[in-house]
């Protein structure tokens, strides 16, 4: 005899006392639309005695990865993205010797003050 996993026959995996109206499949929901920079449209599904100011005003679009708003016509506007830069770009913009201990002795200067040790 051929037995497999711990459900009884007949029924459904996580099937229970409750019914559908009981997990809320049923309830009275208002539906968002929300736009990103690219017009992709995502709709959220919120429930209907929610307060307007927990709605949030934006989210991040699920199709591009954007900040999608609620407002068709002024989407929130592409995020500024940053060249590469090389190793020897951020090598040029290192300090100088003579800056770097400056900033280290007034660090460390703020960290004595801060101690009582002036």
């Amino acid at each position: 005899m051929a037995t497999g996993g711990n459900a009884i026959r007949g029924t459904r995996v996580g099937a229970g006392p409750m019914g559908e109206q009981d997990h809320g499949f049923h309830a009275d929901r208002i539906t968002v639309s929300y736009w990103d920079a690219l017009g992709n449209e995502t709709v959220r599904h919120f429930a209907a005695g929610i307060p307007e100011e927990e709605i949030p005003e934006t989210i991040d679009s699920p199709h591009s990865g954007l900040p999608a708003g609620r407002d068709k016509a002024n989407p929130p506007a592409l995020a500024k993205t940053e060249p590469y830069k090389t190793h020897l770009a951020y090598v040029k913009e290192r300090r100088t010797e003579e800056e770097a201990e400056a900033l280290l002795d007034d660090a460390l200067q703020s960290l004595r003050e801060r101690r009582g040790q002036a």
